[in-house]
């Protein structure tokens, strides 16, 4: 099993850990070098254990060292390998020169960089650009980039995909999309949000032995969600327990023909164990919602002055699946903040924030990076450049807790660890996925968890549902396929 640490690093601190392990624990840096070489060669036998032919695109810093040594054990193990170099082999200096030297002395050829026959090889390693990329990828390592691209040959990729920031997950002008990536000493986040899933494809990682003495007093970037957390939070109930012990659960939204969108959350907060859950919605769709899920108890209001006993019976409220942005939502929205229940804001319920800002430190807020753009005011590109900046940002101005959905959703709060949740599929990118994520937030908080546990929580479970959905596919998969999958995820 492929199990990955919990903390992530920024490259730098990555590099701060590799020069603790070389400097003040005696660690020959020629080792490191030689280890992620070897590890890097046995990922590879791993997915592809009958591989013949392999190419192999070196850059001139140790990240093409790295590719020196994995070049090296090909041949020993009687593989065609032809050697790349997209930097002058002469110029390079230290450990990286000492194993370009090594491939040479057994028998191994340096070729200057050539496309043709790219596509026949069975394999391609990627060891040309390292952690440290800030920059646009230009010149000849763009070509090479782009025609390893169009070749459509399998990649494996050394420490990092060439082209992608190990630090935001962007792609710096243009990117590798590796088949499976290892990765060393640090595991960083850029690897795992952004265009990190999409590029470094199956993850591996590797310590390389260090001293574990290194990582001491090096405060992490962020973490992953890990699979404790539904242990910890979502232990067997008692068996005298009772639906007032789990709380009473409000979902506010559903302007004319939206229904669908208030429904599928009040169902989410109940498949996550709300003990009751109350939808506020307007009163055309009352019926046909209580026809859909009659556990729910649908109240119809055609303006906010029915919403206060509502909101004083609630434990905990959502706002925004379905909402609008008309003078109904409008009214609603207006009404609900006026209370101090823990909340989640969706949606409209955020457009309607981005337009009218307020701190907010009781809600919990889901916006994709569309949504959290105009919360920012800024471009859902400039979002994407760095999705952990851009989550913090949004705790800064609106001081509650942040799921920024996406590839890698990202989760912060006030005083907390960002987190990082690696479950979900593309199949996920279709309509109503993000009302069911609110209503398994809103159940969560709704059963007392705090904003923190039920972001984090929320967010795994909803991935780890659509997983178990996508067995069957991810083209097609349906929001209502993930209500479906989500009570098993809540009894682990």
């Amino acid at each position: 099993m492929n199990t990955l640490p919990e903390y992530l690093y920024t490259p730098a601190q990555v590099q701060e850990l590799d020069r603790r392990a070389i400097q003040d624990h005696g660690l020959p840096g020629l080792s490191l070098m030689e280890r992620a070489g070897r590890r890097g060669w046995e990922v590879l036998l791993k997915h592809w254990p009958h591989v013949r032919r392999l190419r192999v695109l070196c850059g001139g810093g140790n990240n093409g060292g790295d590719g020196y040594v994995v070049a090296r054990l090909a041949r020993r193990a009687g593989l065609g390998v032809r050697l790349q170099a997209l930097s002058d082999p002469d110029r390079l200096n230290g450990d990286a020169a000492t194993v370009a030297r090594r491939f040479q002395e057994e028998g191994g050829q340096i070729e200057s960089w050539d496309p043709t026959g790219l596509a026949d090889e069975d394999v391609v390693v990627d060891a040309l650009l390292g952690t440290g990329l800030d920059r646009p990828v230009e010149g000849r390592y763009r070509e090479a980039l782009q025609a390893l691209k169009a070749a459509g040959v399998p990649v494996l990729a050394i420490d990092v995909p060439s082209g992608l920031n190990a630090g935001t997950g962007a792609v710096m002008g243009e990117a590798v999309e590796a088949h499976c990536t290892v990765t060393f000493i640090g595991l960083k986040p850029g690897l795992l949000t952004g265009a990190g899933p999409q590029c470094a494809g199956t993850l591996y990682f590797d310590d390389l032995g260090v001293p574990p003495e290194i990582y001491q007093d090096m405060a992490p970037v962020a973490g992953l969600c890990r699979d404790e957390l539904l242990r910890r939070c979502l232990g067997p109930r008692p068996a005298h327990a009772h639906k007032g012990q789990f709380g009473h659960a409000l979902v506010i939204g559903g302007d004319l023909g939206m229904g669908g969108a208030a429904r599928m959350a009040g169902e989410a907060a109940g498949r996550t164990g709300a003990g009751l859950v109350s939808v506020a919605t307007r009163p055309a769709h009352v019926a046909a919602l209580l026809a859909a899920r009659p556990e729910l108890m649908v109240h119809g209001l055609d303006s906010a002055e029915g919403l206060a006993p509502l909101l004083e019976k609630a434990t905990a409220w959502a706002l925004g699946p379905g909402l609008g942005q008309g003078p109904w939502g409008r009214a609603l929205w207006e009404a609900a903040l006026r209370t101090e229940h823990p909340c989640v804001l969706d949606a409209d319920a955020l457009n309607l924030l981005a337009a009218d800002p307020r701190p907010c430190p009781n809600a919990l807020l889901t916006p994709h990076p569309g949504e959290a753009a105009r919360l920012l005011g800024v471009t859902p590109a400039e979002v994407q450049a760095d999705r952990l900046a851009a989550a913090d940002a949004l705790v800064e101005r609106y001081r509650g807790a942040v799921v920024l959905k996406g590839a890698g959703s990202v989760i912060a709060a006030p005083g907390a660890l960002p987190r990082l949740v690696t479950a979900g599929n593309p199949g996920m990118a279709s309509g109503g996925m993000g009302d069911v994520l609110t209503g398994v937030v809103l159940g969560l908080l709704a059963q007392g968890l705090s904003a923190v546990e039920a972001a984090e929580l929320g967010a795994l479970v909803h991935a780890r549902a659509a997983d178990r959905a996508a067995r069957a596919g991810e083209r097609g998969l349906l929001a209502g396929d993930v209500l479906m999958a989500l009570r098993a995820e809540v009894n682990p």
